[in-house]
């Protein structure tokens, strides 16, 4: 339904009423407003000015219980003026609110029913877009993730149906998939995956001047990004910081979901290894401290190659006997971390000993005590490699012990 239907509800009850109305969604975001009538006050200017209210003052308009009332109310809020409150509803749902600014308590009952009523209306024909919007986003998801299917035909499929879509023109040539992932993926409620997807949603709204498409199953979701050039570090930031704000705020305030960012390609063909690449980008962000909530596919070094052995192999991979050999002999628990320092600082005496803050003898006399439980040489670059690439390993088997099923 066009927004200009819902836009003429709320300028003909403003007219009749002599009173500015607005009509906002259930997350208190403008949908529609009137024109003013002169009894606007900073909070009605802002919400007409940035389509939304800030979150304190969502946080106490919600706490007034809102979303269980079934007939028009006079809510009070901090820092402006009462407002009368006529929830928009149809068959029973909650679609949204209808505003009328209440300055001076002179509402009368006939006025009151004529709010109710228009939010009635107003209830139908929210109702009438809900479901064409979520018919529209099941076809839409189920053709992207046939547009990632591991069979080629059916991905040949898919590229001619978003292409019927109509979504974006051929100029648009730039596709980039960013991945996202609740942290609590194998117990999260089902109330968290109502949050989780409405917080991938509102990310998606983020992307104001471009499409973007997502496709969400319980706690893990991704958004096809579909611009002209390939997306800004700074766009990609506040997708994620608004689908991280918006998650807490409806969900677990604990919780920070966690991001990948696969590669930029260029052709709908290509879409499937640039979403491969975000899920183990992801897949990194949640496994591997230091990496952060955001990981970028072509920033994770070794991670890229090893993320991509199967959970078994790594696991299997990771138990190297020279490494194990020096945990059995550390009585001090400090030779593995030595190690790794060295390898993280290239090898590089003076760095690694200013690092550990231990003086270069020390440093070499563990280095030294290494070579001899190992039989290994540091001087060899073989030896190197299958040292610091079992360290690596053992990062990501300890990480997936304490993350099964990721």
């Amino acid at each position: 339904m066009a927004d200009r239907d819902l836009q003429s509800i709320v300028d003909e009850l403003a007219e009749r009423l002599r009173r500015s109305v607005a009509i906002d969604d259930p997350a208190i975001r403008l949908l529609a407003a009137s024109r003013h009538f002169g009894d606007e006050d900073a909070l009605r200017v802002s919400s007409v000015m940035n389509r939304s209210v800030a979150p304190e003052i969502v946080d106490h308009i919600l706490a007034e219980g809102i979303a269980r009332w079934v007939a028009p109310g006079v809510v009070d809020v901090e820092g402006a003026a009462p407002r009368l409150c006529a929830p928009v509803r149809c068959n029973g749902m909650l679609l949204g609110y209808l505003w009328l600014i209440d300055k001076d308590g002179t509402f009368t009952d006939h006025e009151m029913a004529a709010a109710g009523e228009a939010a009635a209306t107003a209830g139908a024909m929210l109702l009438r877009r809900l479901l064409l919007h979520e018919r529209s986003k099941a076809r839409q998801e189920g053709i992207l993730r046939e547009l990632v299917s591991g069979d080629l035909a059916v991905r040949a499929q898919a590229i001619d149906d978003l292409r019927a879509e109509q979504l974006f023109g051929d100029e648009r040539t730039c596709f980039t998939v960013l991945a996202v992932q609740c942290p609590a993926s194998r117990s999260i409620a089902a109330p968290q995956e109502v949050a989780f997807e409405a917080a991938v949603e509102d990310g998606v709204r983020a992307v104001a001047d471009d499409v973007a498409l997502m496709a969400a199953n319980r706690s893990r979701a991704w958004i096809l990004l579909v611009q002209r050039v390939p997306p800004s570090r700074g766009l990609v930031e506040a997708i994620a910081e608004r689908i991280t704000t918006r998650f807490r705020r409806l969900g677990d305030e604990a919780a920070r979901p966690v991001f990948g960012l696969g590669g930029t390609v260029t052709t709908l063909g290509e879409v499937v290894t640039s979403y491969q690449q975000a899920l183990l980008a992801a897949r990194a962000a949640l496994l591997l401290p230091g990496i952060g909530e955001l990981a970028r596919w072509g920033e994770l070094g070794p991670y890229e190659l090893l993320l991509k052995l199967p959970a078994e192999d790594l696991l299997d991979a990771s138990s190297v006997p020279a490494l194990a050999a020096v945990e059995r002999e550390d009585t001090h628990n400090v030779l593995i971390a030595t190690l790794t320092d060295f390898f993280d600082h290239g090898g590089n005496i003076q760095r690694t000993a200013d690092s550990l803050r231990i003086h270069r003898a020390t440093l070499y006399q563990r280095l030294k005590r290494i070579e001899q439980i190992t039989g290994c040489s540091l001087d060899s670059g073989d030896d190197r490699l299958m040292l610091h690439l079992g360290l690596k390993l053992r990062v990501i088997a300890a990480a997936y012990r304490d993350h099964p099923g990721s």
